[in-house]
């Protein structure tokens, strides 16, 4: 399949509209699931480390650290894109198995066009290139969640819960949830869209390879996850 969609687009003006398209549905319109998660993660992650630092030695900077770590190494990129996975899945098999079902596919490949490049490609083009921006903002409102979490309750202060997002900073693992990032969105666009495009039957179908999509996008995302960073972490 993948020979297929990384084929030459036939006509590039229709092709760029494709991309923006699928920008706005793939990826504008996740940014408030993702922002709306991510802040009130972050402030959970950022209680729950301050609840178990019982012992007075430990420094409550600690928290911030712990936090922005955790952060940035999992929950932004891995988590978010198994949320991807099942808000932006379901919809890229259902559109494409519609299509199958409804002949408009059968109908692109009688006008001679390369229907995997027309309906795929700019879908990957889209998440593989957005995504990077929707995982930074979910790094940066996750750590504010935190702050916020902290300021509001007072159970750590904000000022140590700065000091410890500024402790040790490493941009290297900024580059490592961005790499990774990249990696599932491209699973996100590509296994969905198999499952759409080589669908048979009606619409009970299409919602029965909804389901399967999002649930082999889920498994090879935390596969991959486990393989990405024994490679780039170890």
């Amino acid at each position: 399949m993948l020979s297929q969609v990384f084929s030459k687009p036939q006509r590039g003006r229709v092709f760029r509209e494709a991309i923006s398209r699928e920008v706005e549905e793939l990826g504008s319109k996740s940014i408030g699931i993702i922002a709306f998660i991510s802040f009130f993660i972050g402030g959970v992650i950022a209680l729950q480390t301050a609840l178990n630092l019982e012992n007075p030695l430990i420094p409550q900077s600690l928290i911030g650290f712990a936090a922005k770590r955790s952060i940035i190494l999992e929950f932004a990129p891995t988590f978010c894109s198994i949320i991807l996975a099942g808000k932006v899945g379901s919809y890229i098999t259902s559109s494409i198995g519609t299509m199958r079902v409804t002949e408009q596919i059968d109908a692109l490949e009688v006008m001679g066009i390369n229907s995997l490049n027309y309906l795929v490609l700019p879908k990957i083009i889209a998440t593989v290139f957005f995504y990077p921006f929707l995982i930074t903002l979910g790094m940066i409102l996750g750590v504010f969640g935190g702050w916020i979490a902290g300021s509001l309750t007072g159970i750590f202060s904000g000022v140590d819960y700065v000091e410890g997002v500024q402790m040790d900073f490493d941009p290297y693992l900024i580059q490592y949830s961005i790499i990774k990032t990249i990696v599932f969105a491209f699973l996100i666009a590509t296994i969905p869209s198999y499952q759409g495009y080589y669908v048979k039957g009606g619409s009970l179908e299409v919602g029965k390879a909804s389901t399967q999509s999002v649930v082999w996008t889920i498994v090879i995302i935390v596969i991959c996850n486990y393989f990405l960073t024994q490679l780039l972490l170890t």
